[in-house]
């Protein structure tokens, strides 16, 4: 019988990170992940489809000190597994990583930064131009093959386990998970359209009309989460803003990771430039961001168009938030501009002047469109407040369901959330989760 403790939807590295922590750590006895790719990882875990960053706030500006701190401890938790597994240059890399500031107003902010942060990052270094010359050439490199003329400094470190690859890493947590525990099940191409009451639990419904039972159901699917939630009348309150990132190749100019100072008031990234851990010889560049009514990428713009985000979200509200979030003009110049990264011919040209702010000397001839990379992003809008909500968001319903919506960075956070997650589930079936093995394991300055 299809019948399971728990079953995960969703088998990209937050569902699979579940399923091994579930197996490893939990007494729960029989554990399902479907998948509706033919393969795990597909979307948003996808080599392709992110920057194959850890991102543990040191580099990324954005972030606040408190923020840095907490999202430290999660980062740490997938570095430890990783160095444990011996996983070293076939999931996890080491190189350089570093967030410059150009410019007299970016360099004191990045300044005032560093001393903040420093006590957060033992071991974080400070860069004058002068040693980012030699430590990150191209970056100080000017187009008229002398020093660029901007002061730039930088904060990061020399070397740092701090690129993965989050597909290699959810098959390596969905193998052990089926290691330690034989009853574990894994079914892919199972795309799920219903979630009902069964019994004690619950059916879950696949499109071919299979059904597959659990007493609790954890939803990791994405963009997807919010649509399932909301069929099951949870999340009303929320609406889903999708954003596409894309993403540019150059040739291997950057020795490691580089990114710049980002504005506070954007949800997305700020251009970055990382070597691609699994096309070699590349460095991505990117991303750019545009709003699109697709909860995932397709080959073309009307691929996977999603009927249920217009049914489920086009409330007044979420039009309410769009218009105040495009009255900034900051944002709104933002989002114009990376609409225009797509036209022909003069995209790539708008795109060269911004990617020149971490590589000065780069010609329109070395950037080519990075065809088929990136992915979407569901950025969660809270109806009731009018805003929008910054990084993840879990919809527990207490009743043996949860959905979780993990935009950047729930990669980085997918052994935190599992443990958040298994606490939970076994405190709702009344099985033992040895919390404190899994942190002496992966984290133990937590229970210090």
């Amino acid at each position: 019988m299809n019948e399971f403790d728990v079953v995960i939807v969703g088998g990209g590295v937050s569902g699979c990170s579940t399923f091994y922590t579930l197996a490893e750590y939990s007494q729960v006895k029989k554990v399902a992940i479907v998948e509706k790719e033919s393969k795990l990882a597909q979307i948003s875990s996808n080599h392709k489809a992110n920057s194959q960053t850890i991102h543990d706030g040191s580099i990324e500006t954005n972030y606040t000190a408190n923020k840095a701190r907490s999202v430290k401890l999660a980062a740490q938790k997938v570095r430890n597994f990783c160095l444990k597994e011996n996983l070293q240059d076939k999931v996890i890399f080491n190189m350089q990583k570093l967030a410059i500031g150009v410019g007299d107003t970016e360099c004191d902010y990045m300044v005032r930064r560093h001393e903040e942060f420093k006590e957060i990052f033992p071991g974080l270094q400070f860069f004058t131009k002068e040693q980012l010359k030699t430590l990150e050439p191209k970056i100080i490199e000017g187009k008229d093959g002398g020093d660029r003329p901007e002061n730039v400094v930088g904060s990061g470190f020399e070397s740092e386990w701090c690129a993965v690859n989050f597909e290699l890493l959810s098959e390596y947590f969905a193998s052990k998970a089926k290691e330690k525990n034989p009853n574990n099940e894994i079914f892919l191409d199972f795309k799920v359209v219903k979630i009902k009451p069964k019994n004690t639990g619950y059916a879950v419904i696949a499109k071919d009309g299979r059904e597959i039972y659990a007493k609790f159901v954890l939803v990791d699917s994405g963009s997807f989460s919010l649509p399932l939630a909301q069929s099951v009348g949870y999340g009303m309150d929320l609406g889903c803003l999708p954003v596409a990132g894309n993403f540019y190749f150059v040739p291997n100019i950057l020795r490691g990771k580089v990114y710049c100072v980002q504005n506070p008031k954007l949800p997305f990234a700020a251009l970055h430039g990382d070597p691609d851990v699994f096309v070699k010889g590349q460095t991505r560049l990117g991303p750019t961001a545009l709003a699109m009514p697709k909860l995932e990428r397709g080959k073309h713009w009307f691929d996977k168009l999603t009927p249920d985000l217009f049914k489920l979200d086009m409330h007044k509200e979420i039009f309410q938030i769009s218009y105040d979030l495009l009255s900034d003009s900051e944002i709104r110049n933002y989002v114009i501009r990376n609409i225009m990264f797509g036209l022909p011919y003069f995209g790539k040209r708008m795109f060269l002047k911004d990617a020149q702010k971490i590589i000065p000397s780069l010609k329109l001839h070395e950037v080519s469109f990075a065809e088929g990379y990136g992915e979407v992003r569901p950025q969660v809008l809270d109806r009731i407040q009018k805003k929008l909500i910054m990084g993840e968001k879990r919809i527990r319903t207490g009743k043996g369901m949860t959905f979780n919506m993990t935009p950047s960075p729930g990669a980085t956070s997918c052994l935190q959330n599992s443990m958040v997650d298994v606490q939970e589930i076994a405190e709702y079936l009344g099985v033992s989760f040895d919390k404190e093995r899994f942190l002496r394991d992966l984290s133990p300055e937590e229970l210090a």
